[in-house]
């Protein structure tokens, strides 16, 4: 394939104003032929990853983890290819300090290509030259290294998760800090080595900012934790009867289908821990996981699932097979899942329609219990061990719990041996409950064993877009509470097309965040939504 990729210097001779707005049309034309290729073989990669969480034989990781590994090689091998840079430069967005090893990426100031160009080629050179800056720093073998070891880490996770052994999962968390943090130096930062790794999951957002904002959530969220723990409490207890898992798959495909998620493109499949992939631009999977036992935990992961699986659906035609197509963010992807998941999922308007259509697929478990009493429960407020079965309310003490020991663990003040304990006390500062076990514990989540260190913060981040999102969405829809009442929701589909699904990453998540709500991200929507909501549940004054 690289034989049909023209030299660069048929792009980057000199020449007159039009003839240099002509060369960086053609460059771009280049730059997203090359990228449709490095697309193609992520997806191809994804397929990989999907297939290994939710059908891979266990005798099978040993080349699945190799197949992983060369692919990635591929792809990093494609991303700084020479030639990018000399398109890049024809285009008329060089390549700044920021590739020099262990200098920061930083596109302030830095052209985003010839003036000639449209606005989404332009953007389409940001993030171009941004990826491109970026992997140069990376060696081969670190990348190809990397990708071998987290999918056998993966692998090893789950094991150890199901056994309750972290012993079996320790050697293989040190062995991806080591190369994860190899990554940071090389990246470099600014600040904190913990930038590096934050910076791939939300862009330009620093480890200082994200102290800045979780401290003061952390102020405005203890006291109404406080609040609801004195007044009256809600029983939850009937999301604990038998919920047949066949049922809740059937409910859980009803509501999918509601909220807009097409079975045409996507599909819905079972996994240790839920999670959203793209395979291609009209390939988007997701996956859930079901308690027999506990409602919450397959309705509402579908739901958030659903919220990822919106978007990566939702991205303009014309992103297609460019790195366009993809959330600009992780804290705006998040938005979209949380805002599905809490705002809409966890409302009373959702409830008053989807609640008959759910007693009648659980006739026995629901009999004696009524739409109120359900949409109480399901918002029942109270500490706990869980992540991803938190009340909206928590759940941002469980993110910080996580941020703070990852920020440890990257400035080597905690090591990985010493992580169980770390976490049980954090658990006990935050949350006021302590893990018995290290499933419960340490090992709940798989996003270490990924090498996702610096994803966690996006969660919490997620919230605070969400509920900015939010404000912006009732002054524009009046009637829409209405209709989700109704088993309505396109309104809301079709607003978040229109304002931030189409654009995937053509703009920059503070971009987006101000162009919607007319300010920076602030703690300060979520906070109100949270206070409104929590007062009339639990009667606060």
């Amino acid at each position: 394939m690289s034989g049909a990729h023209p030299e660069p210097s048929a792009v980057s001779s000199g020449g007159s104003a039009s003839n240099a707005g002509s060369r960086a049309a053609k460059a771009v034309a280049e730059l997203k032929s090359r990228d449709r290729d490095i697309m193609l073989l992520t997806h191809t990669s994804a397929i990989l990853g999907w297939d290994q969480e939710t059908y891979l034989p266990a005798k099978g990781i040993d080349e699945r983890s190799a197949q992983l590994a060369l692919l990635h090689g591929l792809i990093h091998e494609r991303t700084i290819a020479p030639e990018n840079q000399s398109l890049l430069d024809a285009a008329g967005a060089p390549i700044g300090p920021g590739a020099a090893a262990g200098s920061s990426t930083d596109d302030a100031g830095a052209a985003d290509g010839d003036p000639s160009l449209p606005p989404l080629d332009r953007a389409f050179l940001r993030r171009y030259r941004r990826r491109y800056e970026r992997a140069v720093k990376l060696p081969q073998e670190l990348v190809v290294t990397l990708a071998e070891k987290t999918s056998r880490a993966q692998a090893v996770w789950v094991e150890a998760r199901e056994a309750d052994d972290f012993p079996r999962f320790a050697p293989h968390l040190q062995g991806l800090l080591d190369l994860l943090l190899e990554v940071a130096d090389r990246i470099g930062y600014d600040e904190h080595p913990y930038d590096a790794l934050l910076d791939q999951y939300e862009p330009f957002m620093k480890t200082s900012s994200v102290d800045r904002i979780f401290t003061g959530l952390r102020e405005q969220l203890v006291p109404i934790v406080a609040a609801i723990a004195e007044a009256p409490q809600v029983d939850a207890s009937i999301l604990e009867r038998a919920f047949p898992v066949a049922a809740q798959e059937r409910f859980g495909r009803t509501v999918m289908d509601a909220l807009g998620y097409s079975r045409n493109r996507g599909r819905l499949d079972v996994s240790a821990h839920p999670f959203t992939t793209t395979l291609g631009f009209d390939d988007v999977r997701i996956t859930t996981r079901y308690n027999e036992r506990f409602f919450n935990s397959a309705i509402f992961g579908t739901m958030h699932e659903v919220g990822h699986g919106l978007y990566e659906l939702g991205f303009a035609d014309d992103l297609r097979g460019t790195l366009l197509a993809e959330g600009t963010s992780l804290g705006i992807h998040e938005s979209q899942s949380r805002m599905w998941e809490n705002m809409v999922g966890r409302s009373r308007p959702f409830w008053r329609h989807f609640y008959p259509i759910l007693r009648s697929h659980f006739p026995d478990a629901l009999l004696d219990v009524d739409a109120e009493r359900f949409y109480r429960a399901v918002n029942r407020v109270a500490p706990s061990l869980i992540r991803v079965e938190a009340d909206e309310v928590t759940y941002a003490l469980h993110v910080i719990l996580r941020f703070e020991l990852e920020k440890e663990l990257v400035s080597r003040t905690l090591s990985v041996k010493d992580l169980p304990e770390a976490w049980r006390a954090k658990s006990r500062e935050l949350l006021g409950v302590e893990p018995s076990n290290d499933r419960d514990g340490v090992l709940q989540d798989i996003h270490w064993s990924m090498g996702g260190i610096g994803y966690f913060p996006t969660y919490a981040l997620g919230n605070l877009y969400a509920a900015a999102f939010m404000q912006r969405i009732n002054r524009d829809l009046p009637t829409l509470w209405n209709e989700i009442a109704e088993g309505n929701c396109s309104s809301l589909l079709s607003w978040l097309r229109t304002h931030i699904h189409r654009h995937g990453s053509a703009r920059t998540a503070e971009e987006l965040c101000i162009e919607i709500t007319g300010a920076p991200l602030s703690a300060k929507p979520f906070v109100d939504y949270v206070w409104e909501k929590y007062r009339d549940i639990y009667g606060l004054d």
